[in-house]
Parts: C-alpha cells; structure tokens; sequence
C-alpha cells in the first residue's frame, strides 16, 4: 500500500521502508504534536529501523501516539506530556530529534523565532544531557545557526558534550537542491545530488551546484537564480501558506531522510554521507554545514568542502560574517541563562 502512494526520492528513504537486518533504534520526537513533528512521527512510525518511538509535547501527545500506534508496523509507540513526562520520554533513547518551536510567519526572519526557540531548545537538550546523554541529538528547532551552538553549551555545562553527536538538520537545503535542479534539467530528482554546505538561512545556505551529481552546467544568470530560490525556498513556502504555518510537510521528509542515514551508519552501513551543520573546523566558523561520513558513533569523518568554483568561494566569504554572529548570538544565550 505505502510503495503505490509514495516514491521516496533519496535511497536512505528507500531503504526505511524496504526490510532492514536491524530494526532496533530508539527514536524519540520531542515537538510530536507540530506541523513537523506528526508528519516525522508517521514517517519513522513506517520504518522497519525504528522499533520504538517516543513522542514528547506540552499538548496533544497522547492522542497522535494513538493514532500513530494503529499503524500495522512493529514500532512501539507511546505519547508523553509536559515537562514532568519528558525524562521517562528520554530514557534509552539512541536518537533524539527536536523539531519543537514556533513556526515562521509571513514578514519574519529565523531570527525572529529566536528568543522563543533559543529557550525551549535550551530547556528540551538539557533534559537530553540529563537523561540520554549518549544519543545522537538532531536538532530542526530554527534558527539552525544558533540552535546548535545552544545545544552544545548545554552539553558542555552538564559535562556530557561529544561534537560528533549533536547535529543541525540542514537536509531540507539539500532535498530542495536536488528537485530544483531536476526540474530545471529535467533529471529524475531520485539521482540528483546537490552538496549544500554553510548554515541554514538566506545567504549562509550555499549549494554547490558545481559538485552536483550528474554534473550540470547552468548559465550565470540562471544559476544565480537557482541559487537565490534555494536560499529563500523556506519564505517561498511560508508566503504560499498565508500565515498558516512554514515548510512542515518537506521538513519531516528531509528530518525522516536525515534520521534513517543516521540510524543506517549506527547500525554498520559503510559509505553514509549526509550533509549537516556541527562542529567544525572546515572554515574559520566553529560550526559549518559539510558533507559528513557517518558511522556507529555519529560523526566519522568531516569530509570537508571539496574543490569549489569562484562563485561559490565568494558565497562562502559572503556567509561567514552571519553565521559567525548567529553562532555567537547562541553561545551567549546560554551564558546569559541562570
């Protein structure tokens, strides 16, 4: 039934609904009862490499746990709500995914989501560092380029910090990367693949076209444009919903994508690369969005930027400043927190 409704287009989406040698991660959903988070939810509660799925919220959990547990597939799936619940919600888990926030609305930056945001991924990551320290912590929750370095003061004040676990979930940049450039050539988006390295907002987003996989060439003008709706596709979709929320649909698939390479590399698969911004030393940035090989243990090897065009060397330069103050602008928050 799910093969005849949906063709997932990256091979780690294949693979979750394909049978698997392992089906054991424990998986929990902090923000379960968002725009993101029930389509997340759906999507790992379909997948044979979940075996457990917690779902985490200040509202509605219990309901979209029972609705999701009527599903015929073999993960266990339980709600949980509000603060007190959250440590149970934890408990064993391998990986944690945190799409909890508020969604943008027309007129407001990521940076507009700041405040609110910044204290509920503060608040949600330190009861990670409290409770399921050694998971594998993937954060949606935006502004991505402030969000990871609050996770990772936490981690650092509760003793626990491991850079190659805790990761920004930058897939969505690069999913839309690899159907805008198949609609333009078109390709089949299922065999595009755009590396799309930086931060993740506006202009710190910077897709490398001129590494696409099959190569493609585009005029100056046309890839200024492609690149141009890539960096703003999030607006795109949050002026086309009129004020009835931001890319939820498109960001569970790319969260669900992201979790399963994830979950594939713990599990032993050789050769897992996906991009992500975390802790690195690629660029004079301490975080930076590259391709990563993933292995048993999160982050195997930073494979860097690789060999770049002029164009996308002037991005890079043009990027930096920003992200060096939405980093910055995150590590001070958790300074600032008693």
């Amino acid at each position: 039934m799910l093969s005849a409704l949906a063709r997932p287009a990256s091979a780690a989406l294949r693979r979750s609904f394909s049978t698997s040698a392992q089906n054991n991660a424990k998986v929990a959903v902090l923000g379960a009862s968002g725009g993101i988070g029930q389509p997340l939810a759906l999507l790992l509660k379909n997948s044979p490499l979940v075996s457990r799925l917690t779902l985490y919220d200040i509202a509605h959990t219990p309901g979209v746990a029972a609705d999701l547990s009527h599903i015929e597939t073999r993960a266990t799936v339980k709600g949980y709500l509000g603060p007190e619940q959250l440590p149970d919600c934890l408990k064993g888990c391998d990986v944690v995914v945190i799409p909890a926030g508020v969604p943008r609305k027309p007129g407001m930056t990521r940076d507009d989501l700041f405040n609110t945001n910044a204290t509920i991924v503060a608040t949600l990551t330190a009861a990670c560092a409290q409770h399921c320290p050694e998971a594998m912590i993937c954060i949606i929750a935006n502004p991505v380029n402030s969000t990871i370095p609050i996770t990772a003061e936490v981690f650092k004040k509760h003793g626990v910090y491991n850079p190659n676990k805790i990761f920004g979930v930058t897939t969505l940049d690069i999913v839309r990367a690899n159907a805008f450039v198949a609609e333009l050539k078109g390709l089949d988006p299922a065999r595009v693949s755009v590396p799309v390295i930086g931060g993740h907002a506006g202009k710190t987003i910077i897709p490398l076209v001129s590494q696409c996989t099959p190569k493609v060439d585009f005029p100056q003008d046309q890839l200024t444009t492609l690149i141009g709706r890539i960096q703003e596709a999030g607006t795109e979709v949050v002026k086309a919903k009129a004020g009835a929320g931001s890319a939820t649909l498109s960001m569970a698939y790319a969260g669900a994508r992201f979790v399963f390479s994830l979950v594939d590399a713990m599990n032993g698969k050789e050769g897992v690369v996906e991009c992500s911004f975390v802790k690195s030393q690629e660029t004079d940035c301490p975080y930076f969005s590259t391709p990563l090989l993933l292995g048993k243990k999160g982050i195997e090897k930073n494979l860097g930027i690789g060999k770049i065009s002029p164009f996308e060397e002037k991005m890079i330069a043009e990027a930096i400043p920003e992200l060096k103050a939405s980093i910055k602008k995150g590590e001070e928050f958790v300074k600032s927190m008693k």
